[in-house]
C-alpha cells in the first residue's frame, strides 16, 4: 500500500494537472503495449500500434521493465500544473545528471536481479534482445551522449507510433476527468478533490491511501502535490522512487470499458434536429444531466437520451460523479461545433 502523508499546508497545495503528460504518456502506453489484460479497451490501439513500430520497443525495454521499478529521470517534471510537452520533456530528459542516470538504473537493475532470481526456473531468454538489454543501461551509466540519443530517439519514435496518433482522444479523456475533479473542488475544497479520486486510491485524512504493488510511506513535507490523471495509466497509480523529487501522483482515468479509440458508429446519422443541436452545445465545458436539461430546455429524461445517443456517437464522454454524472465533449463533438475545425493540440 502507499500511504501519502499530507498536511493541512500540503493540501492547499494540491494542483490539478492542466492536461496530458506526454512522457508519461508514452511511458504507461509501453506497460499497455506489452500488457494483455484490458484487450476490449487497448485491444484495436495495440494492433495498430505494433504495425507502425520500427525497433523502437526492444530498446525500450532495456530500460522499462514489464514490471516494476522504471528510472525516474524518464518522466521528468517541472513541479507546476502545466506539464512538459514532448519536446521539452526530451531536452530536459537529456539534461539528466550522469549521477542520476546511473543511480536510478542501478535501482531497476537490481528489481530486475530480484525478479530474475524469484522465479523459478530462471532461463528461456533470447541472447539478442538480453544483450541489448544489459548493454544500453551500462553505456548510459558512462554518460556518453550517442547512447542517450539513442534512447530520445527510440522514446520519440515510440510516441509517434503509438501515442500521437490517439492524442486528441486522450486529451478528451484527461479534460473529462478534470471536468470531474474541479466539480469536487469547487463542492469541497481539497479534500472533497481528494475524496474522488479513483476507487483505488482513498482519502482518510490526513493520509491519501492507494492501491500500490510495495509497502510505502511518501511525506510532502509542504510541498503539495501535483494529480496527473494518465489514459494509459492502469489498476494502480505511479508516483516518483526519489522523495525528493517534486510530488507527482499519476491515477487512471475512468474507462467505459468500450474500446478506447473506436471511430464513431452509425448512430451519426441520428443527429439532425435543433433540438439535440441545441443539448451538444449546451454541454460546453461540462454539465450535468439536470444542468443540461435546464440549459437545452427539455425534461430531464429527453437530456439523458440525446446525451446517450450522443455519447454512442462518439460526441460526448460522460463520467459519474457522486451522485450524478457529468458530460463533456471529445474532440469529435467540439470539432462538430466548430464546424470542422480542428481542436488545438500542445
Amino acid at each position: 500500500m502507499l500511504r501519502i502523508h499530507v498536511s493541512r499546508l500540503d493540501l492547499s497545495r494540491v494542483r490539478m494537472a492542466t492536461r496530458p503528460d506526454a512522457l508519461w504518456e508514452t511511458i504507461l502506453s509501453f506497460h499497455r503495449l506489452r500488457d494483455r489484460r484490458a484487450s476490449t479497451v487497448f485491444g484495436k490501439w495495440r494492433t495498430e500500434t505494433r504495425a507502425r513500430l520500427n525497433g523502437e520497443a526492444q530498446l525500450l525495454a532495456a530500460v522499462v521493465p514489464p514490471r516494476g521499478y522504471f528510472p525516474d529521470f524518464l518522466t521528468p517534471s517541472q513541479g507546476g500544473a502545466e506539464p512538459f510537452g514532448l519536446d521539452v520533456g526530451m531536452e530536459a530528459l537529456r539534461d539528466t545528471p550522469v549521477d542520476r542516470i546511473r543511480r536510478e538504473l542501478d535501482l531497476m537493475a537490481a528489481g530486475r536481479w530480484r525478479q530474475r532470481n524469484g522465479r523459478a526456473g530462471g532461463g528461456g531468454c533470447d541472447a539478442g534482445p538480453a544483450r541489448i538489454t544489459a548493454a544500453l543501461p551500462a553505456a548510459l551509466s558512462e554518460g556518453r551522449a550517442e547512447p542517450l540519443a539513442r534512447l530520445i530517439g527510440a522514446l520519440r519514435g515510440y510516441h509517434d507510433a503509438a501515442v500521437e496518433p490517439y492524442w486528441p482522444h486522450i486529451r478528451a479523456s484527461i479534460e473529462a476527468d478534470r471536468a470531474v475533479r474541479g466539480r469536487a473542488l469547487l463542492d469541497g475544497g481539497a479534500e472533497g478533490l481528494l475524496a474522488t479520486l479513483p476507487p483505488m486510491i482513498r482519502w482518510r485524512a490526513p493520509v491519501l491511501e492507494a492501491d500500490y504493488p510495495v509497502d510505502r510511506d511518501l511525506y510532502l513535507d509542504g510541498r503539495g502535490m501535483l494529480l496527473q490523471p494518465s489514459f494509459f495509466c492502469r489498476g494502480t497509480p505511479v508516483v516518483y522512487r526519489d522523495p525528493s523529487l517534486p510530488p507527482v501522483l499519476v491515477y487512471p482515468v475512468t474507462h467505459t470499458g468500450a474500446p478506447a479509440f473506436a471511430e464513431p458508429g452509425p448512430w451519426l446519422g441520428r443527429l439532425v434536429g435543433h433540438t439535440r443541436s441545441a443539448v451538444l452545445q449546451s454541454i460546453g465545458s461540462g454539465c450535468t444531466t439536470s444542468e443540461l436539461a435546464r440549459r437545452a430546455g427539455v425534461s430531464l429524461a429527453s437530456a439523458s437520451q440525446h446525451a446517450s445517443v450522443l455519447r454512442e456517437a462518439g460526441l460526448v464522454l460522460t463520467l459519474r460523479h457522486g451522485s450524478s454524472v457529468l458530460h463533456t465533449l471529445t474532440p469529435l463533438g467540439g470539432s462538430l461545433l466548430r464546424g470542422g475545425a480542428p481542436m488545438a493540440l500542445s
